[in-house]
């Protein structure tokens, strides 16, 4: 009696989930309402106790990572991908293999009295208490594969039932207790006191662990900049990945002083100092022999000093103009440019637009024993071979107008100027480009064509712009398509008149538009990585007697364009059309 009341009790809960599951597929539009039904019907025609869950991934209609994030939702906890995931080394040692086998869990990461433990069942009330009772810490629930959970816990802690051996020297009892001195010792009001116990603390096994977790999280999700935001009861850690923040941990306040001086002493700061903003820099080396330099900037806030961290990886560096994503007639266009013997090629865009890997991209092309070349920069991201770098230093009074002076009395070939920021340095530039040199430089402006203008704002005359320019490219990053998740737009987009008269295209009808779905792989995004996309403008003479007649910008836009001219907004549409990027991406960036 009592197992027929079970059984019946089983089945109605396991009815209830498969319609809550079956709605959340549908209104995650991983399956189609039609999909759904028929699969349920085929589950009741079958009579058999089998779930939607079991039928959808034994049938082949669903992947399983689909099927995995939409549980998670469901149950409002997060979907961990382990392939993906960088593990925590200090946690493994919280609970023993047998219990983790038993109970098939793998604990992730500590957040002060919070342990993230991935389950195949994050439902399992026995298993958590379990965990609780063992690590005496608070547990939340993530979901992961069965099978990932198995190969991780394979990997981790061995095949045998035997306790792992690593390299883990710092008990999770001395993770505490050293988290409670930091916490009774780093206070605002005890700064000068706690300096010798902040510098101590920074070189302990558990902060130097954090920093490096933190650091290696960043460079394996691809983060150009890392930060450290303090807030008023935590400490918000986030990523800037393919240009835009997102939130990544969540460490416990009292971490923070230790963390933030760990980080100072990295860089070669002074940790003592926290009413002022610093900036250092950092080398770290991966496992696989990868050399990663990191730029630090710290900034007393509110709740402590923000830490940005900027991440240089030097294979950037060694970019050449092929791999820019450029299509084969900017590319021409690049080369003919870069071949004159002298002249001023400038690149526009705003802030983390790409303008400096295109630079460097330039530099690797012209680079050669032959040549001279001489760069000044604010700062100085990567090194290179052959080439003289200087650095600009205000406080020095190495201004970019000093600093290219001297630079004109050092016998260069080519100049690179990090930026045209003012009269005298854009005067300077426009002279060296006229005595026989190749310059390149930078300006903000929204497109190329604005950089004529933003010349002669600078009291430059236009008959020098018109001399001594040879071309501008303008330029903005977007972001691509995530290729894992990557599908068809159903619905029909209208494609502008003039982006279809300078593509060539004819009938739209059969133009195909894509995205990205979001998925594990893109954190959700529908996103993963990012191209150029660009304009050069070239001052062929029509366009040199506009600027010498001190045409407006819309002139000389209008009279590029009319000489061939493709606009950052059409090479977008190139872009989407052959299914790279979105049309919401390529307006998003151009504002156009």
């Amino acid at each position: 009696m009592h197992e027929a009341i079970s059984t019946t009790v089983r089945q109605t809960r396991e009815r209830d989930y498969d319609r809550a599951l079956a709605k959340a597929l549908v209104e995650r539009e991983v399956l189609s309402l039609q999909q759904v039904k028929a699969a349920l019907n085929e589950i009741r025609n079958d009579q058999s106790d089998k779930t939607l869950e079991a039928y959808l991934i034994g049938s082949e209609i669903i992947e399983e990572d689909e099927l995995l994030e939409t549980k998670a939702a469901l149950w409002h906890v997060p979907y961990i991908d382990l392939s993906n995931y960088e593990i925590d080394p200090e946690v493994l040692e919280l609970v023993p293999a047998s219990m983790v086998r038993q109970f098939q869990f793998f604990p992730l990461f500590r957040i002060d009295n919070t342990l993230l433990v991935a389950m195949a069942d994050p439902k399992d009330v026995k298993a958590i208490d379990q965990i609780t009772r063992k690590t005496q810490l608070e547990v939340s629930p993530a979901l992961s594969s069965k099978k990932a959970l198995i190969e991780a816990i394979n990997k981790h802690y061995g095949e045998s039932e035997e306790e792992p051996i690593g390299d883990v020297q710092v008990t999770s009892e001395e993770m505490q207790d050293i988290l409670e001195i930091i916490e009774a010792e780093s206070t605002q009001e005890d700064y000068e006191q706690s300096t010798a116990d902040l510098e101590r603390l920074a070189e302990e096994a558990p902060v130097v662990k954090m920093a490096n977790m933190v650091l290696t999280q960043g460079i394996t999700e691809g983060a150009s900049d890392v930060h450290i935001n303090p807030e008023e009861k935590m400490v918000r850690v986030r990523f800037r990945v393919d240009g835009v923040l997102r939130d990544s941990l969540k460490l416990p306040k009292n971490l923070q002083e230790a963390l933030v001086s760990r980080i100072k002493i990295l860089s070669n700061l002074d940790i003592a100092e926290h009413r002022i903003p610093q900036d250092g820099q950092m080398q770290i080396k991966l496992k696989n022999g990868r050399r990663i330099e990191i730029r630090v900037s710290t900034l007393p806030s509110a709740f402590g000093e923000n830490v940005v961290m900027r991440i240089l990886d030097k294979s950037a560096a060694l970019l050449q103009i092929e791999n820019l994503g450029y299509e084969e007639d900017i590319r021409q266009k690049m080369y003919d440019l870069l071949d004159a013997a002298y002249g001023i090629i400038l690149l526009t865009g705003p802030t983390g637009s790409g303008k400096t890997t295109t630079l460097y991209a330039a530099l690797n092309r012209l680079n050669s024993v032959e040549k001279n070349i001489i760069t000044l920069e604010d700062p100085i991201e990567y090194r290179l071979e052959l080439i003289r770098q200087s650095q600009v230093n205000v406080k020095a009074g190495m201004t970019f107008a000093k600093g290219l002076r001297s630079i004109l009395r050092q016998d260069p070939d080519i100049v690179m100027v990090g930026e045209i920021r003012d009269s005298e340095t854009g005067n300077i530039a426009i002279q060296a480009a006229l005595t026989g040199h190749l310059v390149l430089s930078t300006l903000h402006t929204n497109d190329a064509a604005g950089a004529v203008t933003r010349l002669a704002e600078m009291d430059i005359e236009p008959f020098l712009i018109s001399s001594a320019v040879l071309g501008v490219l303008g330029q903005r990053l977007v972001r691509k398509i995530c290729p894992n998740c990557k599908e068809e737009v159903k619905k029909h987009v209208e494609i502008p008149d003039h982006v279809m008269q300078a593509l060539g295209i004819e009938n739209a009808k059969d133009i195909k538009i894509y995205r990205g779905r979001g998925c594990s792989k893109c954190r959700e995004s529908g996103y993963k990585g990012r191209m150029s996309i660009v304009e050069v403008l070239k001052i062929t003479e029509p366009i040199r007697e506009l600027i010498f007649r001190g045409a407006s910008t819309d002139e000389v836009r209008n009279a590029a364009i009319a000489d061939g001219m493709r606009t950052m907004m059409t090479d977008g549409w190139i872009k989407i059309l052959k299914g790279i990027t979105t049309i919401d991406e390529v307006m998003r960036v151009t504002n156009l």
